[in-house]
């Protein structure tokens, strides 16, 4: 019984949709998303989906690649995972190990990974040599029973709201919110998007976006605010950021945006609402409390200089 780790398969990618639901059931994962980032990943990212497998059953993976849209060169990231029934068998370290060879092959100095802020996951990561850097919570919103606040009728002079999908024909400005928003969210990995035709692949035509769910700001017909919705096509609703440009923030906007995306994700009949910000990010954590989001877990970035 021997784990080996490997590149992963087409026809591995369910087991492996299944091994991170198992895993970090607080993000959405589907066998189409993993496929489609495997397929679409940026040349500069040197992209790996690795997988552990024991007698022929997919126990682990792991995303590996270089943070090509970092400020900072030579950022990389991974964070292996591994079936919560097969823990304790090697293959998170085995996992980690292949990633980081990787890695240091094609440059990184710097290797990034989340870890569970539980002890024995703790322990793990700095006993190969990684230390702590930020910190980030999950938060989790039951949609059947929660009790939404209602949207303003009617919105303010000059304010309408507007879905993803309106903007089908040109996303551009979508784009250009979305990036000043990054630009400003707090992050180990300072991350600029400058590449529109990257964005429109890994952001815009990503499987698990949704458009009808996604709600979108204007004021005065410019976006000033939007929550990204992201899906599992099942029971899971996931907001992949939420923001609101410089020049309008502390108006409640980023509160409008997320109501109208949270009531829209109820309609479409889905049960369970999860985001995650920034242990520093004190303003999005109090919007999240306001709706009534509750704590599930926390994850804590560790880093390990490469080289």
């Amino acid at each position: 019984m021997t784990v080996i780790v490997r590149d992963v398969r087409p026809e591995d990618a369910p087991a492996v949709a299944a091994v991170r639901q198992a895993s970090v059931p607080y993000l959405v994962s589907t066998a189409e998303s993993l496929l489609y980032g495997l397929e679409n990943a940026n040349p500069a990212q040197r992209y790996r989906l690795l997988v552990a497998e024991l007698d022929g059953e997919v126990i682990g993976t792991a995303h590996v690649g270089i943070a090509y849209d970092s400020r900072d060169p030579g950022q990389s990231a991974t964070t292996p995972h591994v079936h919560p029934d097969h823990r304790g068998r090697g293959a998170g370290g085995l996992l980690l190990r292949a990633a980081e060879e990787h890695l240091a092959a094609h440059g990184a100095t710097a290797v990034y990974a989340m870890a569970a802020d539980r002890p024995e996951v703790r322990a793990f990561a700095e006993r190969r040599g990684y230390r702590p850097a930020r910190s980030a919570h999950f938060q989790r919103l039951d949609l059947v029973n929660a009790p939404l606040p209602e949207l303003p009728d009617p919105l303010p002079d000059g304010v309408e709201l507007r879905t993803a999908a309106d903007f089908a024909a040109d996303p551009r400005p979508l784009f250009l919110a979305d990036a000043e928003v990054t630009a400003d969210e707090p992050s180990d990995i300072a991350t600029e998007l400058a590449d529109f035709d990257d964005w429109l692949r890994h952001t815009w035509r990503n499987p698990l976006a949704d458009h009808e769910l996604t709600s979108v700001v204007l004021v005065d017909g410019e976006v000033a605010a939007f929550t990204i919705a992201e899906v599992d096509g099942r029971t899971r609703y996931v907001t992949g950021m939420t923001g609101t440009v410089r020049a309008h923030r502390s108006r409640g906007l980023a509160k409008l945006a997320k109501t109208d995306s949270l009531r829209r994700a109820r309609a479409a009949g889905y049960t369970d609402a999860f985001t995650n910000n920034d242990a520093g990010n004190g303003p999005m954590l109090a919007v999240n409390e306001w709706f009534g989001y509750e704590r599930c877990a926390t994850e804590v970035t560790y880093v390990r200089a490469l080289g």
